[in-house]
């Protein structure tokens, strides 16, 4: 686990109030999937709990695990009472008898590489569900898009999060997908998107950018600054694209 990883704790009141949650959608894509009724689940790197909230709701046991303790708290504050919490990185979870389903939420990429699949395996039981699901916040309108790109010019190429396998954006199949079809541990593999569009304020946009860990590294005077010059080339409402790629993959009953 990198320290960019656990950099969001710092701005975990911000998290939660800035970054979007997940559509009843996202639920349904999974369960259809499936195929047949969940009791146990797991989310890896649950942040402030937005996904968790979304799979609680469907009555079946949750365990949310996090390594950041300020994000643990915030999450704590927001699911159900009966959600289990642990504090700990996907790499220090040990496994039990398994979940039915284990899900990463704009989180697997923070995962060490290195056995990742063998470690994911171990967690859920055999026949179950591994889901994986993000995707960029991009501004809708491309002439705004430019605007921001050169007003953070100066201080930040990119506040883009590359494909961790390389996988280039126009691939048929993107990453963990990618991962997923090499394991021997997992099979079915399926990419799907949930299209999403969001209008929020400018002041909104720019609480959703000092959430993302391209700008949480700059130094503090430094993420003032482009803030500021982001403002000011927004206007007052924008749109964002926040559409949802989700992948799923069944656990091999046999190992």
């Amino acid at each position: 686990m990198s320290g960019r990883a656990l950099s969001f704790g710092a701005v975990a009141e911000a998290y939660e109030r800035f970054r979007p949650g997940y559509p009843v959608a996202l639920l349904d894509t999974v369960m259809t999937y499936a195929g047949q009724p969940v009791r146990t689940a797991l989310e890896i790197g649950a942040g402030t709990g937005k996904a968790t909230r979304v799979f609680a709701q469907r009555g079946f046991t949750v365990t949310a695990s996090e390594p950041d303790a300020a994000m643990l708290d915030e999450l704590r504050k927001h699911v159900p009472a009966d959600v289990m919490t642990v504090q700990a990185a996907f790499e220090d979870l040990r496994p039990g008898e398994g979940y039915g389903l284990v899900y990463a939420a704009a989180a697997l990429h923070w995962t060490d590489p290195h056995g990742r699949w063998s470690r994911m395996a171990a967690l859920v039981e055999p026949g179950g569900v591994f889901a994986s699901f993000g995707g960029p916040l991009q501004l809708a309108d491309p002439d705004v898009e430019e605007a921001v790109r050169v007003a953070r010019a100066p201080f930040l190429a990119s506040d883009d999060v590359p494909s961790p396998d390389g996988t280039p954006p126009g691939h048929e199949m993107q990453w963990p997908g990618t991962e997923l079809q090499r394991s021997e541990w997992f099979a079915d593999v399926r990419q799907s998107v949930i299209e999403r569009r969001l209008m929020v304020s400018a002041r909104d946009y720019v609480g959703l950018l000092s959430t993302i860990s391209a700008y949480l590294e700059l130094p503090a005077s430094d993420r003032e600054q482009v803030y500021r010059r982001i403002l000011r080339v927004l206007p007052g409402t924008v749109e964002v694209a926040a559409d949802i790629t989700v992948h799923l993959a069944r656990r091999r009953r046999e190992l």
